[in-house]
């Protein structure tokens, strides 16, 4: 078998049919043999390794979801069994360090992790950070074999394994579906998009063949690299490197990713943006949408068919960094991750969901805090509130990959706007009934203009907010108003607490 497969492995139940694969000698014949405990065979199939590759396919039955079962791959006198085998549905997991971040470190630890063996049926697996210049067929390492969760190897330390919003979601699901789900992390800390993107989908963005020897800050993506990098790195560093190690384009991609491909997956968990906040920060709204789009492409074919063509893909929207930072660089990739349009799915992103997390920032979080040359303490990347992150995932999840109707799993939106010139107000008219939670005066704002000069953003306070409407007022705007927009700032809430929540507790998406 393929390395990542293995006893208390969880398979891709029905309607899909799981895809099992391995080595063998080139011109031989295989038989995988599916069976219950007690030895009675339900699946028996056949088929020759292939030259020069020495692999070999086959693509099980859909089975219906439960288990134990035995998979045994023979070839000749020589056979592989695995066992406790179970079907359900398989998530995949990746990013950088805040899906890297592991149930050691969030929030509430210990219970999380004493509640882990209440969970047996929710299987897990990590790969090991890797990376290579060309795509490889099968995995360079493995972290975590398939596994029965227990509190060591959901703890393993700081960034190791196994993530924490991986195994939230897993087990939140669980808890809605009642039957067996598998886990596949593949994430490294301080990697950007570019790096888990196939030469494909960058050069569907425009990207030169040689987009390693583009040039970036050194420090730019060390900030949200793993702590002990970013805390090692010396104050205002300016001078710049080409891309090398996991942030070049396409490594990862190449060795964590590619490997995975005949896998048959339910779903897709991501959580990835902060290093691209100093890094192509503009170009995410194309290449964000072209991952999903060839990764999608890629799962179907390399399944075998079986990876449905609209593979749901879910994803956490960029959380907190600086609290007072002029910097619009966050609010700007929390734009571009939903391709410009501020909500999911949508025309561009069709089958994803997004957990929104900008209100839960941590400032207390010591997992990445670093001081700069002037002696300011940075607040950390990385807040320990993963509870949240994925109990809003698995909404999107249920809502979007399973269907669950009338499942609100998503804030208000905004849906138009009429201006009273002569009162000076703006009514801004939402999707979804509004709680009014925080009065603050800088949660929107109207861009002015006297129409010689570019526009300024200037605070529009709330008013009122009832039922489904909000009234700003355009005090300090007396002229020409040509935007308006929530939530822009690299720290624009509160934990738990921005200006706008849906009655449900879901806040209210950033905008433009």
């Amino acid at each position: 078998f393929a390395s990542y497969y293995g006893d208390h492995m969880v398979l891709q139940k029905e309607p899909a049919g799981a895809v099992v694969w391995g080595y063998g000698e080139p011109g031989t014949a295989v038989t995988v043999v599916l069976s219950e405990d007690g030895g009675l065979i339900i699946m028996k199939k056949t088929t020759w390794v292939k030259e020069p590759s020495g692999t070999w396919i086959i693509v099980l039955d859909p089975m219906d979801q439960g288990g134990p079962y035995a998979l045994t791959a023979e070839q000749g006198s020589e056979n592989v069994t695995l066992q406790d085998v179970y079907f359900g549905d398989v998530w995949l997991c990746s990013g950088q360090s805040n899906m890297a971040m592991t149930v050691l470190q969030i929030t509430n630890a210990s219970r999380e992790l004493a509640a882990a063996a209440r969970y047996p049926y929710v299987r897990v697996f990590a790969a090991a950070p890797a990376r290579s210049d060309v795509e490889l067929e099968d995995l360079d390492g493995i972290d975590l074999p398939w596994s029965i969760p227990t509190a060591e190897n959901l703890g393993q330390g700081n960034f190791t394994y196994f993530s924490a919003v991986c195994w939230l979601l897993g087990r939140y699901l669980y808890e809605a579906l009642r039957y067996p789900v598998g886990l596949v992390e593949a994430a490294w800390g301080g990697t950007p998009i570019e790096a888990w993107s196939s030469p494909r989908a960058l050069r569907a963005c425009g990207f030169p063949e040689d987009t390693g020897r583009l040039k970036v800050p050194i420090s730019s993506l060390a900030l949200c690299s793993h702590p002990s990098l970013s805390s090692a790195l010396p104050p205002n560093i300016s001078s710049h490197q080409h891309l090398s190690g996991p942030q070049t384009p396409s490594v990862l991609w190449n060795a964590m990713i590619h490997p995975l491909l005949n896998m048959t997956l339910r779903g897709v968990a991501w959580y990835q943006g902060e290093a691209n906040a100093f890094l192509h920060t503009d170009r995410y709204n194309c290449t964000f949408p072209a991952l999903i789009a060839h990764w999608r492409r890629a799962f179907h074919a390399g399944s075998a068919g079986q990876t449905e063509p609209l593979l749901p893909f879910g994803f956490v929207q960029l959380s907190t960094y600086r609290r007072q930072s002029p910097d619009d660089a966050f609010a700007r990739l929390r734009w571009h991750q939903t391709a410009d349009l501020g909500v999911v799915p949508n025309s561009k992103m069709p089958g994803t969901f997004m957990a929104v997390a900008m209100d839960l920032g941590d400032e207390r979080s010591p997992y990445g805090r670093r001081v700069t040359g002037r002696g300011d303490v940075e607040m950390s990347i990385h807040p320990r509130d993963k509870q949240n992150v994925a109990h809003r995932l698995q909404l999107g999840a249920r809502a979007v990959a399973y269907g669950e109707k009338n499942l609100v799993f998503q804030g208000p939106y905004p849906i138009g706007a009429i201006l009273e010139v002569t009162k000076g107000l703006l009514n801004v008219t939402y999707t979804q009934e509004l709680v009014w939670q925080r009065r603050d005066t800088r949660g929107f704002e109207v861009c002015c203009s006297s129409g010689s000069a570019p526009c300024r953003w200037l605070p529009a306070p709330v008013v009122t907010a009832e039922s489904r409407r909000v009234t700003l007022a355009l005090g300090g705007c007396g002229m020409l108003v040509l935007g308006l927009r929530y939530a822009w700032a690299e720290w624009p809430c509160e934990y738990k607490s921005c200006v706008l929540y849906n009655t449900r507790g879901l806040p209210a998406p950033p905008f433009l």
